[in-house]
């Protein structure tokens, strides 16, 4: 019986023991799970502080690196327009015309008030070195200033001049300690010392960045001639594109029968997607140029290029907007009548219209970016004039971003990081406008 009674204990306890191990490895089971789900939380967070953090540095370092673009140095130089200094030939009782006001000279003009700044100068070596100080474009600035007002001539006034960019580079520089003097010399450094006690530098904000063409002197490249054609060109691409990707997906939505021949072309429009872009810009070289002769470097032809490479983002897009709008709607619209092609116009195309227009902000966005086509069909090339037309020669800021950092000059430098941002802010504004275009087209959808 005492047996019995110690053999029933023990397989109480082994039980209670079992039981005690199932309980103690579900606590522990579920306290792996939350210690897995709290690691896989936290290091999402970590991988998105990251992804954030990379583009605050991004954004700091081009910043910083493009702050000095955004303001220039002027010096002031005190400039006798006598006639006979600027070599007109009319006498006193005469009317200086136009003409000859244009034909002056007004490069000696400059460099003798130059000179007058420092009558210590006489060598040609030095003399040469001095006239360095102000941009080569100082006596076409000044011409325009006697040309706008002709009263002028005959005065001696100070007149402000844009640097040479080596002499804006060194202003910019910690120059009052000579530290990063570069390019300028120490007697240039002197008699930048000198005109700065007497107030004769003055920075100002660089207008000349935003009105100015593309210039192989970097005080006066501007990004308004990139700007345009980026916007010529974005534009003809969004024309292009646009329609006949819309227009696409909602055939192969709507109206296409399932059967091979879609599968093929669906699979096919993903193979495009993922296509390199070069790929494009041969199409474009061999097809639109060679064959067809249109002419380079237009925004014409680099819109049509981007518009074949953006066209199968479109419609991939669309097509996944399209098929996520609820059957229910289609059968509400038939059942009181309308017909396949109302249906898809009145009903099923507003509804999906928001996730279509943010396909084609993606697309647009990569075709933003893109340079390897453009550069197949010759759009990299030094172009000055700003264009005005869609078959101008123009260039793209991408374009005009590696021309510059292409260049040897130091003031380039900066000028790619502030052509960097102008593209970003493009880019901005281009969401913006399709986000609110997005919005509206959600509030006509409900």
């Amino acid at each position: 019986m005492t047996k019995h009674i110690n053999k029933q204990q023990e397989i109480n306890s082994m039980s209670e023991n079992t039981q005690l191990s199932n309980t103690d490895r579900i606590r522990n089971s579920l306290r792996k799970r939350n210690a897995k789900e709290i690691r896989f939380r936290w290091m999402g967070r970590c991988a998105i502080a990251f992804g954030f953090l990379m583009v605050v540095i991004l954004f700091v370092d081009i910043t910083a690196k493009a702050y000095p673009a955004f303001y220039q140095n002027w010096i002031k130089i005190e400039v006798e327009l006598s006639p006979e200094l600027l070599e007109l030939s009319n006498s006193a009782n005469e009317p200086i015309s136009s003409d000859d006001l244009a034909k002056a000279n007004y490069i000696s003009v400059v460099r003798k008030a130059l000179y007058k700044q420092f009558p210590e100068v006489s060598s040609r070596r030095d003399r040469r070195q001095l006239a360095q100080l102000l941009s080569s474009n100082a006596e076409f600035d000044l011409r325009d200033k006697v040309l706008a007002d002709p009263s002028l001539v005959g005065k001696t006034l100070p007149i402000w001049f844009l640097a040479d960019d080596d002499i804006d580079t060194y202003l910019k520089s910690d120059y009052i300690d000579n530290e990063g003097a570069g390019r300028v010399s120490e007697q240039q450094a002197m008699w930048l010392d000198t005109l700065h006690k007497k107030g004769d530098i003055e920075t100002r904000f660089n207008t000349l960045f935003f009105t100015n063409g593309d210039s192989r002197e970097p005080e006066l490249a501007g990004i308004r001639g990139a700007l345009s054609g980026t916007f010529l060109t974005m534009l003809v691409t969004l024309v292009i594109s646009f329609p006949i990707g819309v227009a696409a997906a909602l055939y192969l939505e709507e109206f296409a029968p399932k059967n091979r021949w879609t599968d093929l072309i669906e699979v096919n429009i993903n193979n495009l997607a993922a296509v390199p872009s070069i790929v494009f810009g041969l199409l474009g070289l061999a097809v639109l140029i060679n064959i067809f002769g249109l002419p380079r470097s237009a925004p014409l032809i680099g819109g049509i290029v981007l518009s074949l490479m953006t066209l199968p983002t479109i419609i991939i897009a669309s097509r996944a907007s399209i098929k996520a709008v609820p059957n229910s709607i289609r059968e509400a619209a038939i059942g009181i009548g309308a017909s396949q092609m109302q249906v898809t116009l009145g009903h099923v195309l507003p509804i999906a219209m928001p996730g279509i227009l943010t396909g084609t902000i993606i697309g647009l966005a990569q075709a933003l970016g893109e340079t390897a086509p453009l550069l197949m069909i010759g759009m990299v090339a030094f172009i000055v004039d700003v264009p005005g037309s869609f078959t101008d020669a123009a260039t793209v800021m991408p374009v005009q971003i590696y021309l510059w950092a292409d260049s040897p000059e130091h003031a380039f430098l900066a000028k790619t990081s502030a052509a960097i941002l102008v593209l970003l802010a493009f880019l901005l504004v281009m969401n913006l406008s399709a986000s609110l275009l997005r919005k509206k087209f959600e509030k006509i959808g409900k």
